[in-house]
């Protein structure tokens, strides 16, 4: 893959609910839940979908981070080093989805990668 195109965003929340039912009313946007892991998903007609994510102690309101496509997750975090950025969360399984990885680039905005299931991950 020479592109890594944005395939996935996600908006932090205080309630993924009420988010969902927010962007759902307000922008037609079409609402899934994943009860595997209580995940709010949405579709934007036209652009990458996402998902809506509750704050933590490493999420705060306000964040988005976009999802890069990637082959090879793991070939991407090392590149990622190599340039200056810092793997904050290993290449990790969504079971029967695919696999994700999040970075930290040189000056500290965080991003994620995504390999899909059919993917060499």
């Amino acid at each position: 893959m020479s592109a890594h195109p944005i395939v996935h965003l996600e908006i932090s929340t205080k309630n993924a609910a009420a988010s969902a039912k927010f962007y759902s009313e307000v922008f037609g946007w079409k609402i899934e839940v994943d009860p595997r892991f209580d995940y709010h998903q949405f579709a934007a007609e036209g652009g990458p979908g996402g998902g809506f994510v509750n704050v933590d102690e490493h999420t705060k309101v306000g964040d988005v981070i976009p999802y890069l496509a990637a082959d090879d997750v793991d070939a991407m975090l090392k590149k990622v080093e190599q340039a200056g950025g810092k793997t904050l969360l290993p290449k990790t399984e969504i079971p029967g989805v695919g696999w994700y990885a999040l970075f930290a680039d040189p000056t500290g905005n965080r991003i994620g990668l995504y390999a899909g299931m059919g993917q060499q991950g």
